[in-house]
């Protein structure tokens, strides 16, 4: 039986970016109002969480892929205090004002490794996020999508998810 799963955006969508276009630091990772709780319902209905962003900053020099997976240590632990598992963080390290790539949104070669790494169905799998490239990428990829706006309360998705 294929799996069903919830694509988030991180920056804007999980955690808050208002004062920091790259959050690389774990002191400016925040979570948005109820992260903890939809994710916990979310996996309750059964639902794979697996996170896809976009990290253009490594790319341009401002941090590191190590930097970068510190974070996601980081999210990991602050997730878990709340009882809630990430199934995976995918992220590409590109940006196109340096070089090109296949993996960074709206492409959506990120969400379709998930896809055949998990075994997922993508019609009965989301995208949430807060910017149109996440829109694009999740319907590339054949799923459903809920645009947000950017660092509001994630519980209101809840009611669009069955």
């Amino acid at each position: 039986m294929m799996k069903k799963a919830i694509f988030l955006d991180r920056d804007g969508t999980i955690n808050n970016n208002c004062d920091h276009y790259y959050i690389w630091h774990k002191e400016e990772l925040l979570l948005n109002p109820g992260v903890g709780e939809a994710l916990a319902e979310l996996r309750s209905r059964g639902y794979l969480l697996i996170v896809i962003t976009n990290q253009g900053g490594i790319s341009k020099g401002e941090f590191t892929a190590g930097d970068v997976d510190l974070l996601h240590v980081h999210l990991r632990s602050m997730l878990a205090k709340e009882g809630i598992s990430l199934d995976e963080v995918y992220y590409c390290p590109h940006h196109p004002m340096v070089e090109s790539c296949l993996c960074r949104k709206p492409q959506p070669l990120m969400i379709e490794k998930a896809l055949a790494r998990f075994g997922i169905d993508p019609l009965s799998s989301w995208m949430i996020g807060d910017a149109e490239r996440d829109i694009e990428a999740g319907k590339a990829a054949g799923l459903r999508t809920i645009l947000i706006e950017p660092n509001s309360d994630l519980r209101e998705v809840l009611g669009k998810i069955d």
